[in-house]
This record gives structure tokens, C-alpha cells and sequence, in this order.
């Protein structure tokens, strides 16, 4: 099946990372300077660059910010839950996993994918069912990182979880009610951290499966974080446990 990415970085990061695209439109008018490192990684490739009025572009992707370009590929293929694990056991590294119980928005996933590139995690699972998938919109989201961090999808999230500690691994979950402050939970062992949906956090067993429960402590007037910013606040507190400054 075949689905149309748009965006100047979704795109050339697709091509860098050597994804199949059968060809590229391209606005007329468009900036030649600024699709100039697109344009030479298609040559490279061997994709052909089509230019088509913008309003050919409008409806391709309605409603979507495409800077004028747009990609015809394959739909994105998912991983699995072992190569994630594979992954990490290539790199030398204890195993850092993203899992998402329910994120809904694409845009969300795509900055959770974006902050897991940064921080060197090895991949991020998300539920088949009733959570945002890999659109064009989480890509697009994502400024290139999908391309470079593979997503797994489940059946089940609690019961990977159970299998994940079965084979070593330590589930953190985020809950707002947690007694245990972030800051203080060991990031340094083999890790799968959760992280719940935007308005009803974690499900109840997945709770239930997690063996450290932590808190971001919070002083101001609104009760609860973007999951994104969560999510990266505590990537980056895995990151700072892991690689302390010499």
C-alpha cells in the first residue's frame, strides 16, 4: 500500500535512510536552495523528482504542512518486539525501550520518537488497537526520526511487559499518584519506561505490571503534562543516568 509523506525533512530522511520511494513531487516555485540537499540525495538514490503546481500538493495531503514537497512510499513497515532487543545487543548496550500505553495523538508520538533518537533508545512500542499510529503525521512529526528508530506493534502491552521482565528487563511507569519522584529511580539497569496516554494515563494492569512507579513533582496551578514532555523529561533522566559527565 502506498501513502504520501510531505515535509522537506520527513523526506530526505527517508531517502538517507535508504526507504523505498517510488518518486517525489515538488512544488513549483519552490526554494532551490532549501530543497537542494533533497534534491541531490534523490539523484544519489536513483528517485525521480516531479514539479507539480502547489495546489496538486494541497490535495494530496489536505490540511497538512507538506513545505512543498511530498513522497510517494511504502507504507511503513513495524518491527518487532525482538528486534528492539536485537538492537541493543548489537550496540554493546542495556536495553532502553519507549513503550506507549495509548497515545492518540500522531503529533505526540512523533516528538516521543524524535526525543528517543536524541536520547539513543532502541525503540518504542505502541498498542495495535486505540493508539496513534505511524501516519504521515506522526512522520512528519517526528522531523526524520521515524526513519531512524523502529516501532513495534503489540497486541497487548501488559502482557510484553511481563515477557520484556521475563528476559531481564525493569518496567518504570509514569503516574501522577506515585510516591517515588523520578529523580531518584535507578535508570541505569536494563529498561522498558512507560508512559500513558494524554488524558487517562496508564491502564490498570499495565500499572500493575510496572515494578517502579515514579512521579515529575509539580508546583504550579495545572495538574499534568504534554505526554511528549513527560516522555522526554524522563528519557532524558535514563540519558543523564547512563552517560554521567566525566
Amino acid at each position: 500500500m502506498t501513502e504520501w509523506l510531505y515535509g522537506r525533512h520527513p523526506v530526505l530522511e527517508a531517502l538517507r535512510a535508504g526507504r523505498p520511494i517510488n518518486k517525489i513531487l515538488l512544488a513549483e516555485g519552490a526554494s532551490p536552495r532549501l530543497m537542494a540537499p533533497l534534491l541531490a540525495a534523490a539523484r544519489e538514490q536513483g528517485v525521480p523528482v516531479q514539479q507539480v503546481p502547489r495546489r496538486k500538493l494541497d490535495e494530496l495531503v489536505p490540511a497538512a504542512v507538506h513545505q512543498g514537497v511530498a513522497a510517494a512510499v511504502a507504507a511503513r513497515a513495524y518491527a518487532e518486539v525482538a528486534d528492539l532487543l536485537v538492537r541493543a545487543r548489537e550496540r554493546g548496550e542495556m536495553p532502553f525501550l519507549i513503550v506507549l500505553d495509548g497515545i492518540e495523538d500522531p503529533h505526540n508520538l512523533g516528538a516521543i520518537l524524535r526525543t528517543a533518537d536524541a536520547v539513543g533508545a532502541h525503540g518504542v512500542i505502541i498498542p495495535k488497537r486505540r493508539s496513534a499510529q505511524l501516519t504521515p503525521a506522526a512522520v512528519k512529526a517526528s522531523a526524520g526520526a521515524a526513519e531512524h528508530v523502529p516501532v513495534a506493534r503489540v497486541a497487548n502491552i501488559a502482557r510484553t511487559l511481563e515477557e520484556l521482565k521475563a528476559g531481564g528487563l525493569w518496567v518504570v511507569g509514569t503516574d501522577a499518584q506515585a510516591d517515588q519522584d523520578y529523580r531518584t529511580a535507578d535508570y541505569a539497569v536494563p529498561l522498558a519506561l512507560v508512559v500513558g496516554s494524554e488524558g487517562r494515563g496508564m491502564s490498570r494492569l499495565v500499572r500493575e505490571t510496572c515494578d517502579v512507579l515514579v512521579r515529575l513533582p509539580m508546583v504550579g496551578r495545572i495538574t499534568s503534562l504534554n505526554a511528549a514532555v513527560a516522555a522526554a523529561l524522563l528519557m532524558y533522566e535514563v540519558f543523564r543516568a547512563r552517560h554521567p559527565i566525566e
